[in-house]
């Protein structure tokens, strides 16, 4: 007799830095640079050689994301008009490094929500958008700091890494190669951020999550029924960040900033929210579940505007707050962690048999829905 294994979401687990930058000191701190930088160049400005750069303002940011703070790791050198990018001491080989460091705080939360050991653990996804080396894998070392024997391996779909590594553990679970896979996701991207750039410096934070997905034999009695999981891919130089050990110019070199991250947002805009709005509907279909029936929506936290439009779409009316919670106002774009904020900070009230979606879409492109339903 084959053996059934269901895959279920056990628990999640949140790291939050303690440092955050308000819009306000956000753009002080550019328009000081911007103002620096205007008058170093007045010369090749007047000349028409150079365009000055113009200033950013708070009113501009919030109408063109919905973002009003963001947490990071180095807030200080992060607003130094002099240096704009996240700074730390190198650490020694024999250290935890900074990515495993916050992505062991989260997984340790989710196991302990779990009533999990660490040893009951099989396997270590890491699923984030940059990783801090090529190798050894981010996983095995957050794998060696909880004490799992098992295996570990990174993965990077960019904003939808935390999505697609959940279906990778559910398959895992499903074929019975794991009882129990943590899906960990450390976001620093403060560093893949060109904090100079006015139409992007506003939009990254730093954060990291973890998503236990276990077989539901050992589940605890309060967990997520894994119902579907659909992944999709959409090649796009749209959203991109070529920065990597082949070509590794300084950003502030000219004619590098495509080093960090760079997008043609109203291009990402217009292709991603429908063809994100049909995914979702077209599983819900297959689940033979009317979307409008779904009672909540934890979307990527990329953009207010895109996150409006696609709730909208996919429930047949503007979503509320309760519909479709947002953490983007204060945590910013954490990229692939932010659906799973959302989910985490946001679940607690739904009641035994409440159906919600947990959402990612970003570079690639890339976008994963994961159906879930409570169980309590």
């Amino acid at each position: 007799m084959q053996l059934t294994h269901r895959p279920v979401i056990s628990a999640t687990g949140l790291f939050t830095p303690e440092a955050s930058i308000s819009n306000e000191e956000l753009v002080a701190s550019f328009n000081e640079y911007v103002e620096r930088y205007n008058s170093q160049h007045a010369d090749a400005i007047e000349a028409g050689d150079i365009d000055a750069l113009q200033p950013s303002s708070v009113e501009f940011i919030e109408k063109a994301s919905g973002i009003k703070s963001r947490h990071v790791m180095a807030k200080e050198p992060v607003l130094d008009p002099e240096i704009m990018s996240p700074r730390w001491d190198e650490r020694s080989n024999d250290q935890l490094s900074i990515m495993a460091e916050i992505g062991v705080i989260a997984a340790r939360q989710a196991l302990e929500r779990a009533g999990r050991d660490a040893k009951d653990v099989d396997a270590v996804l890491c699923a984030a958008s940059n990783m801090q080396r090529a190798y050894p894998a981010m996983a095995i070392e957050i794998q060696q700091a909880l004490g799992i024997d098992g295996f570990g391996f990174d993965m990077n779909v960019a904003c939808s890494s935390a999505t697609f590594g959940i279906q990778t553990a559910a398959d895992y679970v499903r074929a019975g190669n794991a009882k129990s896979v943590l899906v960990v996701s450390p976001e620093i991207t403060s560093g893949h951020l060109n904090w100079r750039d006015r139409d992007s410096h506003f939009i990254f934070g730093d954060v990291a999550t973890a998503v236990l997905v276990e077989d539901a034999a050992i589940a605890p009695a309060q967990h997520w029924d894994i119902l579907s999981t659909k992944l999709k891919t959409v090649f796009s130089n749209n959203i991109r960040n070529n920065f990597g050990f082949l070509n590794r110019a300084h950003p502030d070199t000219a004619g590098n900033a495509d080093k960090l991250f760079v997008q043609e947002g109203r291009k990402v805009f217009k292709e991603v929210v429908p063809m994100v709005a049909q995914m979702i509907i077209d599983e819900a279909e297959k689940l033979q579940m009317d979307p409008a029936t779904l009672r909540r929506l934890w979307l990527h936290q990329a953009n207010a505007g895109m996150n409006r439009l696609i709730a909208q779409r996919v429930l047949g009316h503007e979503a509320d707050d309760d519909e479709s919670p947002t953490v983007l106002d204060t945590y910013g774009n954490t990229s692939s962690a932010g659906s799973i904020i959302a989910f985490h900070s946001n679940n607690d009230d739904l009641k035994d048999g409440d159906t919600g979606l947990i959402c990612s879409f970003g570079a690639g492109y890339s976008a994963g829905t994961v159906f879930v339903r409570k169980v309590a």
